[in-house]
Parts: C-alpha cells; structure tokens; sequence
C-alpha cells in the first residue's frame, strides 16, 4: 500500500503568518497577566466610522442581504469602488473591471492563481509583506527576491529588477506606500519600472492598500495611471481595512483587465462565492463617504511616525529610515546582533526579538518574516502611551549592549 503525507505538500509548505502569529502570542501572554506591548499588528487601533457601522446594522434587517448575492460582489459596490478609484487616484476602471475579494489577501492569491502558471516567476522587492510569497507558491509561481536596504531607503532599481530578470519572468509584485517598511517610491521611479515592464511584457500586480496613509507630501500615484500603457497587464490590489479601519470586515478587491477578473471571480465562486453581504454594505458606505475619518487618522499615526523614529534612532546600534507612509518602522538592528545581553547573544533579529519579549515584555516582528534577517518591524498604529513605554523598555534594554 501507498504511503502517503497526512497534509499536501502543498499547504505543508505554507508558513504561518509571522506578523499574526506575534499578535497573537504578545495577546495571549497579556492575557495571562503579562504586560506586555504589541507592536506587530498592522492595523489601525481605531474604530470603525458610525455611518460604516450604521449601513451594515441596516443590511441585516434587509432581507435581500440575506441570501447569495453575485460572487463576484453587490452590483452597487463594484461601481463604487471605480469611482472611488477615479476619486483618488484618476485611475478610470468599470465595474466590470473590479472583483470584491474576502479581504485584500484573497485579492493577492486570486490575482496571482490566475496569472501564474507552474514555474513563473515574479520578481519580489523585500522586504516584503508575509503573505506575498506564500500566495505566489500556492498559485504554482517562482518568487524571486530582490533585496532593498536602509542605504537605497527599502526602494528597488530598475537595474536591480533587470538583474533578476529572467525568460520566466512573468509578473512584478510592487508595493508603494510599503508594509513592512513604509517607503515610497516617488514619480519618476514609479514610471520608470512601469516603463521597464512594458518593455519587457511583465505583468503588474500593484498593492495600494496604504494609498492614503502618506506623510511629508509624499505622493503615491497609481502605476496605471503614470504608465497608461501598462494597464492592459496591470492588476491592483485594495481594500477598505487601513483607510477605514475595518481590518476585521474582510473586504478587498482587485481591479484588472475583464478577462483577468473574470478567470478570478470564476474561482472565487467555487472558492467562498459571495464576500459577507452585511460587510459589502459596509464599505459601500466607506467608499462611498468622504475620507474625514482617514484624516484624522494619519494625522494621528503622523505624529506617532516621528515619536518611534527619534526614539528608535537614539538608541545605539539601531538605524531607523523615516517612513513616508503605511504606519510601520523598519529598522536594522544588525549591529547588536552577536553581543551580548542579559547572559544571552542573540545571532539573529529573530533571537534578538525573543530576548526583548522575554526581558522588556515588547513585541516586534523580526526582518525574517519579510525576506531581510537583521530588521525589525513595529507598527506605530497603537496608543501614543504604549508606543512610547514600549519603544521606550527597547532602548533601555538594548541600552546594555556594548558596541
């Protein structure tokens, strides 16, 4: 008889992810009388705008709500999310161009299970968000990564893109604003990878979640829109969770040409088919609204931003680049790595975030979990108090190491 693996090679392959997995363990050991301070989770510790709230309170007492609705999302908020887009970013899309997904994770795997076939590559700037080269394999696709640092400010080159490049390129995955370190690329780079991948026939899969968390006049324009010449092989990925705070709603989408999204609605209804009626009502009335709420909102995360970037800078051995939008820091830690600390000496920012979590009771997310070992992420989306005791134990901490 055939052995066989209990789970496929497939999902056995997939790693948890890391940025969830150290919410959750900083959650439970708070929970457990521990006071302990989380910096790992990437969302807004805001609550969610009442008039969101009220539309969704008002579509469970709508019958129609109550029942399938088309699987690839409410008519009315297909056409809503491309006006929004044309709204913020001058990006002109039709309804027909636009999946509403479970979430923007459900976005990126869709986008990428449609467009990759078994062996294609896509080139991966990292750092980058946990999730992109675990939906990449799962989609049969070759992630290809081509490492930033603190000395390029976290930005990939075209010359660097080109060096990955090979005759099983098929897609670039760009992300500006950045999670996990908030960088931006400004006009001229974003038109000149746009033009390169035009040159190239490379796909375009363009995550924009962050698009409206931007600080010091940093701009953010949208790919298609610099290079109209690429929008027949560009994909953008969205969703209402950071600009609203509805992290836990689960909407997203993904705005691509019609047959790409019809071949990702086609599995999405075998998938999950519909997303939530009572959450698509919700963001209806998000990106239906005006963006008041995501003002005051980065103005808040604004001034959070250049609190963790002084404190973070102060302490010995840490380089911290100012971010321009997102609500993330990336600093390196690199050079405390291998001293000694507390009767320990931690090799890697992945052993140094376990002494912090142990000494100081703070949780960060370490660089491994982004493709780029010797960094830390810490999100700045949490109380003003609780940023600064907890970037403050850090450096106290860290404080002891002799450099």
């Amino acid at each position: 008889m055939a052995s066989h693996s209990r789970i496929s090679a497939r999902i056995g392959g997939i790693a948890e992810s890391a940025t969830l997995a150290v919410d959750a363990k900083a959650k439970a050991l708070k929970a457990a009388g521990r006071d302990v301070i989380g910096f790992g989770a990437g969302e807004p510790d805001f609550a969610t705008p009442d008039e969101i709230v009220a539309a969704a309170i008002a579509a469970c007492s709508d019958p129609v709500m109550h029942h399938y609705t088309p699987a690839g999302g409410l008519p009315a908020l297909r056409a809503a999310i491309a006006e929004k887009t044309k709204r913020d970013s001058g990006y002109e899309v039709t309804a027909a161009q636009v999946l509403v997904t479970n979430g923007g994770k459900q976005a990126v795997y869709e986008a990428f299970a449609a467009l990759l076939d078994p062996g294609d590559e896509v080139l991966l700037p990292a750092p980058y968000w946990t999730t992109y080269p675990e939906s990449i394999r799962l989609a049969g696709g070759v992630p290809v990564v081509v490492e930033t640092d603190t000395a390029s400010g976290y930005l990939a080159t075209v010359e660097q893109l080109e060096a990955a490049r090979t005759e099983r390129t098929k897609v670039l995955l760009f992300c500006s604003p950045s999670n996990p370190t908030g960088a931006v690329y400004p006009r001229g780079a974003v038109e000149a990878i746009g033009q390169w991948a035009v040159e190239h026939g490379i796909w375009m899969l363009t995550d924009e979640i962050y698009e409206h968390l931007r600080y010091d006049g940093a701009e953010a324009p949208s790919m298609p829109v610099v290079v109209p010449e690429l929008a027949d092989r560009c994909v953008i990925v969205n969703g209402v969770a950071k600009t609203y705070a509805m992290t836990g709603w689960r909407v997203g989408w993904l705005i691509g040409p019609t047959d790409v999204v019809a071949a990702a609605a086609n599995l999405q209804s075998h998938a999950t088919s519909n997303v939530s009626n009572v959450a698509q009502a919700a963001a209806l009335a998000a990106v239906s609204g005006d963006l008041s709420a995501a003002a005051r909102m980065r103005e808040a995360f604004d001034a959070r931003r250049r609190t963790m970037v002084r404190m973070l800078n102060e302490i010995p051995g840490v380089e911290c680049p100012t971010p321009l939008g997102a609500f993330y820091c990336y600093p390196s830690v690199k050079a405390l790595l291998g001293k000694e600390l507390r009767g320990r000496r931690p090799e890697s920012s992945t052993e140094l975030a376990e002494v912090i979590l142990d000494e100081a009771e703070v949780a960060v997310v370490p660089g491994e979990a982004f493709g780029t070992p010797g960094y830390f992420r810490l999100s700045y989306a949490l109380g003003d108090d609780d940023l600064a005791e907890g970037v403050g134990r850090i450096a106290k901490l860290l404080g002891e190491i002799s450099l």
